[in-house]
């Protein structure tokens, strides 16, 4: 069974009958249904089921010859609100299953993001219209958590937003110029990742490491997609689970300079969320490409 089905409010869910129920009741009744050939020889199939506010399940399985469909594998979903990149994605197929992970190097963070790709029916369409690499595709992120907390704000004024804004604008910059071989830019940034390790490592004697680190974004185990955040609060609202009438948190925050939107069951989050409060937890990064027309 997938470990985030319980973000989406199907905590009940714990053996192989009731999943296999719950894959037939998303069939059935689905709200969502894509189908694609590849090669002229199979017949993939969707099919996808809400479940609330922008939270569902999606089943992907084939047809055989005489059609017959086969389920391969379901996952639990939350769709994002707001484009979190414009930057060029790859898109990589997995070894086990016809699913796929997106791969973007997002001059924000500094790290190669990789996450789960959740329209991967209209990868496998463009794809076999020979339509890849598609020039510019945004993205919009999403995650599901399954294990968080709130942590207070870090206290600033107004003047302290402009200087960070600034400071945010400038390494960005910096990184730019670095990716493009600029040595100069790559010195300045190299002085400044050991001024900020050496204020760290003098300030930790006395003060919390919250009260220091406004945000992060790291990767988390060893599941390439998983990520261990913290990020402001920009909006957040409680939804519920329309089958199990479990409720859930569903928010938008920024951690890195990066917007994407985290769904977690109320049970799950430790805290009471507010705007401007941070969110600290362990997602599942999931993304959605929206290709050229």
């Amino acid at each position: 069974m997938h470990k985030y089905l319980r973000a989406i409010g199907f905590s009940r869910v714990v053996n192989r009958n009731q999943y296999e129920a719950l894959m037939q009741y998303v069939i059935q009744t689905s709200t969502d249904r894509v189908f694609t050939s590849h090669d002229d020889e199979f017949m993939y199939a969707a099919y996808s089921k809400d479940f609330g506010k922008r939270i569902g399940l999606t089943v992907r399985g084939e047809f055989d010859e005489e059609n017959h469909f086969y389920t391969d594998f379901c996952y639990p979903y939350v769709l994002g609100t707001k484009i979190s990149s414009t930057e060029d994605i790859t898109v990589e197929r997995h070894a086990q299953t016809e699913s796929f992970s997106g791969v973007c190097d997002d001059i924000k963070l500094g790290i190669t993001l990789i996450f789960y790709l959740q329209n991967a029916m209209d990868y496998l369409k463009m794809n076999g219209a020979n339509r890849l690499p598609a020039r510019g595709t945004t993205l919009s992120l999403s995650a599901l958590s399954v294990s968080g907390m709130i942590v207070m704000p870090i206290s600033k004024n107004d003047s302290d937003r402009e200087k960070d804004q600034k400071a945010t604008d400038s390494r960005r910059r910096l990184l730019n110029e670095a990716r493009k071989g600029n040595e100069q830019a790559i010195e300045t940034l190299t002085l400044e990742d050991m001024d900020t390790y050496s204020n760290l490592s003098r300030l930790i004697l006395k003060q919390d490491v919250y009260s220091l680190v406004d945000t992060y974004f790291m990767p988390y185990g060893v599941e390439c997609d998983q990520y261990s955040v913290m990020g402001e609060i920009l909006s957040y609202e409680l939804i519920q689970n329309e089958l199990t009438k479990e409720e859930l948190y569903l928010m938008s925050i920024v951690s890195n300079d990066l917007f994407f939107d985290v769904c977690i069951n109320k049970e799950d989050l430790f805290g009471e969320p507010e705007v401007g409060r941070r969110f600290k937890g362990v997602i599942w990064m999931q993304g959605k490409i929206t290709f050229p027309a």
